[in-house]
């Protein structure tokens, strides 16, 4: 009997943030999108359309930067509660077409196609399926890669965007990767291309004729090896269904540096809002909260505390969070970004049983919480917030 071989299928949902405010305005179609910060404000671009890119703009620009290249765009903030909606039912949708489904972010996701050819057809049958069910449910386009790796598969899905579909076989990887610039490997970071580049040495291709010990000496044993092996499109075809992130954290960068404790105050308990409703959507409950504070010089401090019992409510983790910012010895100059996380999971049993034995004074009614998810899923952003004492440091 032949082992089945590995066969790895990468979904990129094009441009999604973009693409999702396009769909859902007529107006924003065909024209240069930009999500993200406001111009003339601090921040960067969370997202552009493709008709955004073709002036330069990309994600992570300084978003005066994209006004200097595109002061006719269009740009509006982010409506992250509505994408996380979106995310949430295409990656339902997967699931319910694909045994497994491994979500990488909030718009990709890896699936293991392996030995499903006899059930749901051809590598090009079942990635057209994918694409035709996400634009069906969604109105939106995915770039599909598949490959005999997650390197390759991603690489693939990188190829063909936007709305494409690329399948690259076993056989065909080597000739695949030749031509692909150094970039596009993983984890290849600017410094570490210029070393490569000293070699005189461009492409994937290129890096395969070069003695292991050469680049070793440039780049270091480790960096060598682990770039050789992605040249020779070797990587893992592992695909993991039920990982587990390792904490939860939302953060703000204000437009201007704030010194009012009030204003501080309200940010974080918003901030506060999303990380529980994301934690108890993701039935997580967490020990350790962690406050971050920045400062107009970018000086950057974090606190963190360990509480006697798991939690995901938003009035503890605020309370939490608010002692540890003025009780810390911070300095007390403007803030120019504030932030809050939990981590430190408990197992969902135990910290079920210890999230309803806490007390009235510092949690609220599950129940109560279930309603504000529920009106928070449905509307895309939170229209009620339960009860906090404004300012309280106790």
């Amino acid at each position: 009997m032949h082992a089945i071989e590995p066969l790895i299928a990468h979904v990129d949902l094009d441009a999604f943030f973009a693409s999702v405010e396009q769909r859902d305005n007529p107006a924003y179609r065909g024209k240069p999108l930009i999500v993200g910060a406001l111009p003339g404000r601090r921040g960067v671009v969370a997202a552009c359309s493709y008709e955004a890119r073709a002036f330069g703009i990309h994600s992570a620009m300084p978003i005066n930067k994209a006004y200097r290249l595109c002061p006719e765009g269009i740009y509006v903030q982010p409506g992250i509660g509505k994408y996380s909606i979106e995310s949430r039912r295409i990656m339902q949708l997967l699931e319910d077409l694909l045994p497994a489904v491994e979500k990488a972010s909030i718009d990709e996701a890896y699936l293991d196609i392996s030995g499903l050819e006899n059930i749901l057809g051809s590598p090009e049958q079942i990635g057209s399926a994918i694409r035709a069910r996400i634009a069906e449910a969604s109105g939106l386009t995915a770039s599909v890669g598949i490959g005999p790796n997650r390197l390759i598969a991603k690489l693939a899905s990188e190829a063909c965007k936007p709305d494409g579909l690329k399948i690259v076989r076993a056989d065909e990887v080597l000739d695949f990767l030749a031509p692909l610039p150094l970039s596009n490997l993983r984890g290849m970071g600017k410094q570490t291309l210029r070393k490569i580049a000293a070699l005189n040495i461009r492409t994937v291709g290129e890096l395969r004729t070069v003695a292991p010990a050469t680049l070793e000496t440039h780049i270091g044993k480790a960096a060598a090896a682990s770039f050789r092996r992605q040249a020779l499109g070797i990587a893992s075809s592992k695909i993991v269904t039920t990982r587990q992130r390792k904490s939860i954290s939302k953060e703000t960068t204000f437009s201007q540096d704030v010194s009012d404790p009030a204003r501080l105050h309200d940010v974080l308990r918003d901030l506060a809002a999303q990380v529980t409703q994301t934690a108890r959507r993701e039935q997580l409950a967490g020990r350790v909260v962690t406050l971050k504070v920045r400062y107009a010089d970018f000086a950057t401090f974090t606190r963190q505390t360990t509480l006697g019992q798991p939690t995901h409510d938003e009035r503890l983790l605020l309370t939490t969070a608010w002692n540890l910012f003025n009780n810390s010895k911070l300095p007390t100059e403007p803030v120019r970004l504030i932030g809050v996380g939990i981590s430190d999971w408990d197992v969902p049993e135990q910290a079920q049983a210890q999230l309803f034995a806490q007390s009235a004074a510092n949690t609220t009614n599950p129940k109560i919480l279930e309603a504000i998810d529920k009106l928070t899923d449905k509307y895309g952003k939170p229209l009620l917030r339960v009860g906090v004492n404004k300012r309280s440091s106790s």
